[in-house]
């Protein structure tokens, strides 16, 4: 059903219906979840969220705008709070026009002079309409909708400029017959005389909406027996949130600390809740391209280093700073590009000197007995699962394209070597490769094969260099957990081996790793000369 269709229905009910007051899109969304049938769009609420005073001082394109929002996240029919129409007849006919496109089910127009000043402001000095001109208006409003369930509310404001009962009738008749839907008698004395002495005149004409913001202590039984249709709370929401949000300042003005409070408060994830982040998720799947399932990444950053003098007294090597940048940190970046975000550094040598936020940390206690398997298996709980797994050591740095390129592998295991003698002419341990010679064509698109890894590999014999980098896919995830166990189990000393020897030990068991070929583009930082070639890389 319509949202014009069921406000008019509320209007038309023989029963006592409520609507309350929201002011954007979240107020809105929670006035609804509440259980209202309705909303109210009030103008001193809407212009008191803008900061700015119930005087028309946001014009009716920024109200327009606010209301778009609260329709668009709502369900129920919305009566907007219009003024005086935001000026003459011409201005009606448009405001109804616009309205109606952004599904806004009804307006309510007053009977004052443009621009007005709020009700409670000096209301008996108020001037009012011209009965005629505000009847135009009316009449305008209702030549120009589209929807003939569209309804106007005509409010008359002559109880708050002091005009008394003989005026009000004489007012809300004319309205009435001019074509208005509803009339909102308005009154801001502190009883219901000005209502209940109307409602004894009035009989059943049309629809009566009445807004008890002054006589709040009349029992809503009295609203059923005068035959009242409906009831606007009309600036509630608003007026709890700036007691919440003064407190709340307050609060954290004076303890500099969300201690006490946090726990009071609506959580984040609640927020999220009623902007509908699970309707856009499920949008996301059907319409955004299928990602791959964000992956993991291990940097094994345990060890001082060596070569590095009084550099590493207070910090690993991998944390050594250059240009204000720890060397880990470019590695941190190049997963974090290739959408590898659930980050693990296993430290061992002074892992308080670590502080790169958001990624986390496991400690191997043995670091200085053990090798980098050993960092390896201190973080085993971090290996088997869904998505992309990355090993890499804490001092090698490689450009972003090497790291997407091989999260990016299909083959469940993939290393990255680089095909040309290396141009670390100082370093003294280099992890050879002896890769097959040919292309291996097949299921699993491996262009190459790992043979072997080991430093002691004759440089003639090799083709080329590992890097020190590892992926590995689910299922490769799952090939490497298990080797780990198995070996485990087996009470083999694997957290003594190195990485080169965990890889060779895997090709030996019959493990395909397939091999992606790069030529430079990376640094191993083994000692202060190579800190200079990160300074140009």
């Amino acid at each position: 059903m319509k949202k014009t269709t069921r406000f008019k229905q509320m209007l038309q009910s023989k029963q006592l219906e409520f609507i309350c007051e929201a002011h954007n899109g979240l107020s809105a969304k929670i006035v609804e979840e509440a259980g209202f049938r309705g909303i109210w769009g009030s103008g001193l609420s809407i212009s008191a969220a803008m900061g700015v005073r119930d005087n028309n001082e946001a014009s009716w394109t920024q109200v327009l705008e606010v209301l778009e929002f609260m329709s668009d996240n709502t369900s129920v029919p919305i009566l907007l709070d219009g003024d005086t129409g935001y000026g003459n007849f011409n201005n009606m006919r448009r405001l109804v026009s616009k309205l109606e496109q952004r599904g806004v089910a009804a307006v309510c127009i007053e009977d004052k002079i443009f621009p007005k000043t709020n009700s409670f402001i000096k209301g008996e000095s108020q001037p009012l309409a011209e009965i005629e001109e505000f009847c135009g208006k009316i009449k305008a409003g209702k030549d120009a909708q589209s929807d003939s369930d569209f309804s106007i509310v005509a409010r008359t404001e002559a109880f708050i400029a002091g005009w008394g009962l003989e005026e009000a009738l004489k007012r809300a008749n004319a309205y009435y017959e001019a074509g208005a839907d509803a009339i909102l008698v308005h009154s801001k004395i502190a009883k219901p005389d000005d209502i209940i002495n109307f409602m004894g005149e009035w009989g059943d004409r049309c629809p009566i909406v009445i807004v008890p913001t002054m006589y709040y202590d009349t029992p809503t039984t009295v609203w059923r027996e005068l035959g009242i249709s409906l009831v606007i709370w009309a600036n509630h929401i608003l007026r709890s949130g700036i007691r919440a949000m003064q407190d709340t300042a307050a609060h954290l003005m004076e303890h500099e600390s969300l201690l006490h409070i946090e726990k009071k408060l609506p959580t984040v994830k609640e927020i999220f809740r009623l902007q509908g982040m699970e309707e856009y998720q499920q949008w996301e799947k059907a319409y955004l391209p299928k990602k791959r399932q964000g992956g993991r990444g291990i940097l094994l950053a345990a060890s001082k280093g060596n070569g590095f003098g009084r550099l590493t007294d207070d910090k690993p090597k991998a944390m050594i700073e250059v240009e204000g940048q720890p060397i880990i940190l470019g590695s941190v970046n190049a997963l974090r590009k290739s959408d590898i975000r659930d980050i693990t550094i296993v430290t061992g040598y002074k892992p308080e000197a670590f502080n790169l936020g958001t990624v986390k940390y496991v400690q191997n206690e043995g670091w200085e007995q053990t090798g980098e398997v050993g960092s390896l298996l201190a973080a085993r709980d971090k290996i088997a699962g869904e998505g992309e797994l990355v090993v890499g050591y804490g001092d090698v740095v490689a450009r972003s394209f090497v790291l997407k390129n091989l999260v990016e592998s299909t083959a469940p295991l993939t290393v990255v070597v680089d095909y040309q003698a290396p141009h670390h002419k100082t370093r003294t341990s280099i992890d050879w490769a002896r890769v097959t010679p040919e292309r291996v064509e097949g299921i699993k698109k491996i262009d190459y094969k790992l043979v072997k890894v080991d430093p002691q590999i004759e440089p003639a014999a090799a083709q080329g260099e590992w890097i020190g980098l590892l992926a590995c896919t689910g299922e490769g995830s799952k090939i490497l957990a298990k080797t780990l166990d198995e070996l485990v189990a087996a009470d083999v000393n694997v957290a003594n081996w190195s990485m080169p020897q965990l890889l060779s030990h895997m090709v030996e068991s019959g493990v395909e790793v397939a091999v992606q070929y790069i030529h430079d583009n990376w640094l191993d930082i083994d000692d202060i000369a190579d800190l200079s070639d990160l300074y140009k890389f």
